[in-house]
C-alpha cells in the first residue's frame, strides 16, 4: 500500500495486474489468470494508468486507473473519483449509441479502477491522421455517436424530470475546471502554462489580443459552464477515439473512449472539439505540403455535421413531449448547435498551439514548419470565432491555413 497520505490506494503495475484481476471475481471469470500471456502498460495520457492484458486463446481486458494528481505533473492534485464517472458515462452511452465506446466489465471503487473492453485491434485516430492514413467513415460514426448522445440524455430523450435528475447525477466540476482554465482563460493571459515560439510570439498576441475573439471566447465559456444540455464527451479530439479499419471478416470499428471529462454541457462542445482537431490535423498536412490529405482532413467537418444532423433529425420523432417542440424548433436548435461548435472547435485548437497539453500534429513538426503551422492554426481560430456562423463558415479555413503554411 503506497504511504503518501494522499493516496490511500495501491497503483496498478506491469507485475501486480495478475494477481488484482485474480481477486476480483468479475474479471477472473472473463479472464483467468492462470491464461495470461503479457501485461502491458499503454498508458499514455495526462492522467492515469492504463494496461492491456492479453491471453493465450481468450478474450483480453484493459485496465484503467485514475491517480489522485496528474499524471504529468505529481504536484497537481485531482480527485481519482473520476474513474467512477467515467464508468457511470460509459454505461448511458452505451446504452444510447451501442457500439460506438468500449464495453465496460468492472468498476473498482475502492482501488479506481475501470476494467474495459480490450481494444487492441484498433487504433488511436490521431496518430493515423498523423501518418496521412484515411479512414473513411469515422467522421460520420462520431457524428451520429454525438446526436444519439445529444438526443437520448436531453430534454428531448428523457423527458424534463428524468433530465433534471440526470443533471445532478453527473456534475463533474473538478474536470469541468480544467477545462475551463485550459480551453477558455489560460491561453488568453499571461500563464506558466503557455509555451510559445518565437516565431509566433506576434501571431499569438494579435489572436489572443483581438477584442473580438476574447469577446466570443468569454461567451463560449459562459455556454460551457451553464448549457447543461446532454451528457457530453467533454473531450472528443481525435486523441480519443480509436479506429479499426475495414478488413475481410472485420467491419469498420470506431469507438470513443477516455470520456472522464463527460458532464451535462453543451452538445456543440463535442462536434467543435472534433472540428479544432481537424483543424490541427489539415494545419500539419499543409506544413508537410501534403495539401490533398489536409483538404480531405477538413472535409471531415462537414461529414461529422451532416451525421449528426441526420442522426439527431431521424431521432426527433421520438422525443418525449411534442407539444411546443416542433420542427420550426428543431431547425432552430440545430443552427444553434452549429454556430456553438465553430466557437468551441477555435477554442479546442487554438489551447493546443498556445498552452497546455500539445499534440502530436503539430509538436513532432520541424520548429520552422511548426512555426507556419501555428500560425495557419490561430488564423483559423480567429476566422471561426469572428466569422458570422454561417453553414459555410467551415469553408474558409482551408485557405488561410494554406496561405499562412506556404
Amino acid at each position: 500500500m503506497v504511504a503518501d497520505a494522499a493516496q490511500s490506494y495501491e497503483l496498478l503495475t506491469v507485475e501486480n495486474v495478475p494477481a488484482y484481476i485474480a481477486g476480483r471475481p468479475a474479471l477472473a471469470r472473463l479472464v483467468d489468470p492462470a491464461t495470461i500471456r503479457r501485461v502491458r502498460e499503454v498508458g499514455d495520457g495526462n492522467m492515469n494508468l492504463v494496461f492491456a492484458v492479453e491471453t493465450q486463446g481468450g478474450p483480453g481486458v484493459v485496465l484503467k486507473q485514475s491517480m489522485p494528481y496528474v499524471r504529468v505533473d505529481p504536484e497537481w492534485p485531482i480527485t481519482p473519483d473520476r474513474n467512477r464517472i467515467e464508468a457511470r458515462v460509459l454505461a448511458v452511452h452505451g446504452e444510447v449509441a451501442p457500439g460506438l465506446v468500449p464495453a465496460l466489465y468492472d468498476v473498482d471503487e475502492e482501488r479506481h479502477v475501470m476494467a474495459l473492453e480490450d481494444l487492441s485491434d484498433h487504433r488511436v485516430w490521431r496518430g493515423l491522421l498523423n501518418e496521412g492514413h484515411r479512414n473513411e467513415g469515422v467522421a460520420a460514426d462520431l457524428g451520429g455517436y454525438v446526436a444519439r448522445v445529444a438526443f437520448g440524455t436531453s430534454i428531448f430523450g428523457l423527458g424534463a424530470e428524468a433530465h433534471k435528475a440526470a443533471v445532478a447525477a453527473a456534475v463533474n466540476p473538478e474536470l469541468c475546471e480544467i477545462t475551463e482554465d485550459l480551453v477558455f482563460t489560460e491561453p488568453y493571459i499571461e500563464h506558466e502554462h503557455n509555451r510559445i515560439l518565437p516565431a509566433n510570439e506576434a501571431d499569438v498576441a494579435a489572436y489572443a489580443g483581438d477584442p473580438a475573439v476574447r469577446t466570443a471566447i468569454g461567451m463560449a465559456k459562459i455556454a460551457f459552464m451553464t448549457h447543461a444540455e446532454a451528457l457530453i464527451h467533454g473531450d472528443l479530439h481525435t486523441g480519443s477515439v480509436l479506429v479499426r479499419p475495414e478488413a475481410p471478416g472485420a467491419p469498420r470499428s470506431t469507438r470513443a473512449f477516455d470520456v472522464e471529462f463527460a458532464f451535462y454541457g453543451p452538445v456543440g462542445f463535442d462536434i467543435g472539439a472534433l472540428w479544432g482537431n481537424y483543424v490541427l490535423a489539415a494545419a500539419r498536412g499543409f506544413a508537410l505540403g501534403d495539401e490533398e490529405h489536409a483538404a480531405w482532413v477538413l472535409g471531415l467537418a462537414g461529414e461529422t455535421w451532416d451525421a449528426f444532423e441526420r442522426e439527431f433529425t431521424a431521432l426527433w420523432p421520438e422525443r418525449v413531449d411534442p407539444r411546443v417542440y416542433g420542427d420550426g424548433v428543431l431547425a432552430a436548435y440545430l443552427a444553434r448547435v452549429r454556430a456553438d461548435a465553430a466557437a468551441y472547435g477555435a477554442a479546442k485548437a487554438a489551447r493546443r498551439v498556445i498552452g497546455f497539453s500539445r499534440v502530436t500534429d503539430i509538436e513532432t513538426l520541424p520548429e520552422d514548419v511548426r512555426a507556419k503551422a501555428i500560425r495557419g492554426v490561430l488564423h483559423a481560430a480567429r476566422h471561426l470565432l469572428t466569422a458570422p456562423p454561417t453553414p459555410s463558415v467551415f469553408d474558409g479555413v482551408g485557405g488561410l491555413l494554406a496561405a499562412a503554411t506556404a
